[in-house]
Parts: structure tokens; sequence; C-alpha cells
């Protein structure tokens, strides 16, 4: 296909098409929040911030989003912790099972979170752990694992070994070359699938609600308690602030790293 084609009116409309039905729904939950009624509805008089207001006089909100954001930070490093090691070895040396421990990775990017709550629930009751804040970031570890591992591979895939030789042939270690020069070169696929890990553990609802207990509900648990029992624009302020904040970590990292580099290990 030439230049012309790919960026020609039909491209271009097709591009559009996409990016608003992807952004419309954002857009329209972000609108809601502002209305100043007390049902789901697009404000056409005025905005208000009523409902974010309102969100404040909710201390169980605020003690759910604290339980994600600890449970998030913990999973997602662990993580990182995993996924580097695991990554150097996949992608950099031959070995018996190599395949197969790639797939057992990745496993949980195909396996339904409805399953993988269920049998999480079995687990913990067998051994005595339900409830236990631990074992929540445990589970979540294992689920957001696989996001941290992509990124790893594609920064691997993306990574100039010149340095690394040229650092070696110089007589640093193997632990000096790894601190110092590789670690420094993967740092933007690690913080990706750092952030990655984050925002998919943070907003995980299918399998927390049956892992969690009432002292460890996170923020998407208890959202979905709420809307059980009332339908109000709340729920729109709380998703506003969860878009806002994604939003911003993202246009974070594009600004330092770039998300091209951070996605799919451009140099």
């Amino acid at each position: 296909m030439s230049g012309m084609q790919r960026n020609g009116p039909i491209a271009l409309l097709f591009h559009a098409l996409v990016a608003t039905f992807m952004l419309a729904p954002l857009v329209i939950v972000v609108l809601v929040a502002f209305t100043p009624a007390n049902t789901l509805t697009i404000p056409t008089t005025h905005f208000s911030t009523k409902w974010f207001v309102a969100l404040w006089q909710h201390p169980d909100f605020a003690a759910s989003f604290v339980n994600s954001f600890w449970v998030g930070g913990i999973s997602a490093t662990i993580s990182v912790l995993l996924a580097v090691p695991a990554g150097l070895a996949i992608h950099r040396y031959e070995f018996k099972g190599r395949a197969a421990a790639n797939a057992l990775f990745l496993s949980p990017l195909i396996i339904p979170h409805l399953v993988l709550g269920v049998a999480f629930l079995r687990l913990f009751a067998l051994i005595g752990a339900v409830g236990s804040f631990g074992w929540l970031a445990a589970a979540h570890i294992i689920v957001v694992t696989p996001y941290v591992l992509r990124l790893v591979l594609a920064a691997l895939a993306g990574l100039d070994r010149h340095a690394e030789q040229a650092a070696a042939t110089l007589g640093a270690s193997a632990w000096t070359v790894f601190r110092r020069i590789t670690v420094p070169m993967m740092l933007p696929g690690i913080t990706g699938g750092w952030l990655l890990a984050f925002i998919n553990s943070f907003d995980e609802l299918t399998m927390s609600i049956f892992v969690t207990s009432p002292v460890t509900i996170t923020l998407p648990v208890r959202m979905y308690m709420y809307t059980t029992e009332s339908i109000d624009p709340m729920m729109a302020a709380v998703s506003a602030l969860m878009i806002a904040l994604t939003a911003a970590a993202m246009l974070i990292l594009d600004r330092i790293f770039g998300l091209d580099k951070i996605l799919v290990g451009e140099k």
C-alpha cells in the first residue's frame, strides 16, 4: 500500500471512527460525573462538582482506595522482581523447557478471571488464608505478572547489547554490567510494565470479588457493591477520577520515556 493510500481520506476516516468509538464511553462517563441531577444524565444547563464532594462523605471509598493502592503497588513491584529475571532467561538463554516457562508465565492472560477467582477462593479456603491481605496481593501478582513480562521482553528485543559487551570486555563483572548497563537500558520497559501492572491490579474486579474480605475490599469491589444498592452519578465521579489518574500516569510516562519505546520496544 502506498503512502497516499495509507494517509488517504478513507484511512483517516477509519482512524477517526476507531478513536471516537474508543473515547466516546470515557467522555460520556466524565460528563455524567459533573451532572447536577440525581440520575445518570449528561448535564445540559450547567456543570456541578456535587458528586465529587459527596464522594468525600463516604469514608469506605477512601479505605477501599487505600487498599487498592497498596495491593497494586505491592503486586506491581513483586511482579517486576519476578518478570525481569524471567524475561532475561527466556530471551537470552536456550534451555530445556524454555517455551513451557514462557507459556506458564503468560498463561494468566488466557484464563478467565472468573475461573481464577473461584480457584483462588478454593485454595485460600483450604489453607486458611481467606481474607488475608498478603494472599490477596499474591493473587494479584499472578494476574499482573504477564503484563510486566511482555514489556520486559519487548524492552530486551530492542536492546543494543554492544554496550554490555564493551563493559564486559573492559573487565566489568556480570553483576556490574547488569546493574549499570542492562537495567538502565531496560528501564522504560520495566517502568511501563510496573505501571501497567499497577493499573490492572488497581482495576481488577472479577477475581477480587472472590478473595477480598470486609477489611480488604478494593475500590472496584466497593464500586460494584455500591451499584447493587444504588445507581447515582457518584460512581461516574469515581470513574472520572480513575480515568484522570490513569491518563496522567500515561502522559508522564510518554513525556519521560515515550510510549512507543515502552510498549513496543522501539529504540
